[in-house]
């Protein structure tokens, strides 16, 4: 085995490494910096792409879709769970998909297994809900072996056709006003890779973020970001943020003004 340490390359076995050049720290802070302008730039244009998403059309869905529900048959407007926005992730869980019956698709499992606790996205009134047409039982023995969450359903008609997920994953986005459901976006193919954050999720729907730093059309409801931020056990609709939590992220050294103050007094309460 041969090893170099300094810009070339490293030998190991058969394998050969073009390794890039080793810098000091000062070199290394300076190609970072370098970097994060890009960094920066790609933000601020996925930023812009969601806010052009919230400015698409919407589609009207006038076609009652049926569901297998764990509870029995629901409709397209169950799934909202009585909240505002609805994503779909069609998941291939069936015969004929690769690992039946003992698994989904592997590429459905990783992306399941990267869902974020959903109280998050609950707390912006969006839903998140799978959908295949593995029978209900399977998909209850599939979600306890996996440890998954999220609510699953099984397609019993032509919703998969319908919105371009029969022959491949995607995941589509509904709001609802009242008992009307419109569609308002697609993500699928390798857009996929990005989704199972609180936040790529909430960047693909109608309303966003509902942040007020958002560029979104007037109207919107929209929130100081932080503010509705909480740990997950507690959203309780009757519960607001610890006051504490806000205190720090909304004027953290404030927060740590206050914090040395206290503790100077001898106080060590939080």
């Amino acid at each position: 085995m041969t090893t170099q340490t300094t810009h070339g390359t490293e030998t190991k076995g058969q394998l050969a490494i073009d390794k890039p050049p080793i810098v000091s720290q000062q070199e290394w802070e300076a190609a970072r910096k370098h970097l994060l302008v890009k960094e920066k730039a790609l933000m601020h244009a996925r930023d812009a792409m969601a806010a052009e998403r919230r400015r698409m059309p919407w589609m009207a869905v006038e076609k009652a879709y049926e569901f297998d529900g764990p509870n029995g048959k629901v409709g397209l407007l169950d799934l909202f769970e009585g909240r505002r926005q609805l994503i779909v992730y069609r998941a291939f869980f069936e015969p004929g998909v690769f690992g039946w019956p003992d698994h989904a698709c592997r590429g459905c499992s990783l992306g399941a297994d990267q869902v974020a606790h959903l109280s998050h996205l609950n707390a912006r009134d969006t839903t998140l809900a799978y959908a295949s047409r593995a029978p209900q039982a399977d998909i209850a023995r599939l979600k306890a072996r996996m440890s998954w969450k999220m609510p699953w359903y099984t397609i019993t008609d032509s919703f998969d056709v319908d919105f371009g997920v029969d022959q491949w994953h995607g995941h589509n986005a509904f709001i609802r006003g009242g008992d009307k459901v419109f569609r308002t976006y697609l993500i699928n193919s390798r857009g996929d890779e990005a989704m199972g954050t609180t936040w790529s999720y909430l960047d693909m729907t109608a309303l966003g973020r509902q942040e007020t730093w958002e560029d979104s059309p007037v109207g919107y409801p929209r929130t100081p970001p932080y503010k509705w931020w909480n740990w997950h056990d507690n959203y309780a609709a009757e519960t607001s943020p610890d006051p504490l939590w806000l205190d720090i992220l909304t004027d953290p050294e404030a927060a740590a003004a206050r914090r040395r103050e206290a503790e100077a007094k001898g106080c060590t309460c939080e």
